[in-house]
């Protein structure tokens, strides 16, 4: 059976995954963007936006291995898109466009029911509406043995945490505060979850830190 873990996942140094009031114009909060700045300039981040520009190294690595051996994403309604509520219509798809750069099934947590959204390149959104354990169950058979990926946000990754199905996080810790928002750690027990192998990469732009269980 694949692990479940979270990549790419970036917190400022006081420990916030998001700024304070999401928006369509600000889908990351307030200097919520800011905290991703290490990963838009690198090789991989540009080949998805189709530029066959950008920087190699360590951040660009830490990218790349994020799409390796995945076999389905679970994601917050949050990250998919900014809409609240019941689903208006079937317009809205995703931030990422025509293609996103999943390619694999995607599965959406939501208290609101949506049909399947089938998009180009192997990516289809699945709607989950009974919880993260379903959601799970759904993503292991989808992914056939490989990896399962968390995409977020902060508040999908904290029930996936708390609840135990977490088995190895890589977070890249930009250099900026933001004061508040979204924290990821507030409350949590990390080492009473069995979190107590920490690995730490200086990269170009950002500190990463791999945390697995014993």
């Amino acid at each position: 059976m694949g692990k479940i873990t979270v990549t790419n996942f970036t917190i400022s140094l006081d420990g916030f995954g998001a700024g304070a009031n999401q928006t369509m114009k600000e889908p990351l909060g307030i200097g919520g963007e800011e905290l991703h700045t290490w990963m838009f300039p690198t090789k991989r981040f540009r080949a998805m936006g189709g530029k066959n520009d950008g920087t190699e190294g360590i951040d660009n690595d830490f990218v790349e291995k994020a799409f390796e051996n995945v076999g389905a994403w679970i994601m917050g309604r949050n990250m998919f898109g900014p809409i609240r509520g019941n689903w208006p219509d079937d317009k809205w798809k995703g931030w990422w466009g025509e293609n996103p750069p999943y390619h694999v099934p995607v599965f959406v947590l939501t208290h609101y029911e949506r049909k399947p959204v089938t998009m180009k390149g192997g990516t289809t959104f699945h709607f989950i509406t009974t919880g993260i354990k379903p959601a799970l169950e759904e993503a292991r058979k989808a992914a056939n043995g490989k990896e399962i990926r968390i995409g977020g946000g902060v508040s999908t990754i904290r029930q996936l945490l708390q609840a135990g199905y977490i088995d190895e996080m890589h977070l890249a810790i930009s250099p900026l505060f933001l004061g508040s928002g979204e924290h990821l750690f507030s409350g949590i027990d990390m080492p009473a979850l069995g979190f107590n192998r920490i690995r730490r990469v200086e990269g170009e732009q950002a500190t990463h830190i791999v945390l697995t269980k014993n």
